[in-house]
């Protein structure tokens, strides 16, 4: 048997500015809209849905508007 003791490397914790804290909380969010038919109620819906998603991503403090993704 070994009787060695084990090899231990300790990581110290690393101290982050606000600064730092804050770019890491910033998300970048996409959008998905979808619609199951090409009738003109589903395209108004679309419409309603990327109008809604785009607002409310764009109010968000700390979010950022990455795309939108359709279907």
């Amino acid at each position: 048997m070994n009787d060695t003791a084990p090899n231990v490397i300790v990581i110290p914790a690393k101290v982050e500015t606000p600064q730092e804290q804050e770019k890491r909380r910033h998300l970048r969010v996409a959008a998905y809209c979808r619609v199951s038919t090409d009738s003109e109620e589903q395209l108004s819906s679309y419409k309603n849905q990327l109008s809604y998603y785009t607002e409310k991503i764009m109010k968000e403090p700390g979010w950022t508007m990455a795309g939108v993704f359709a279907d």
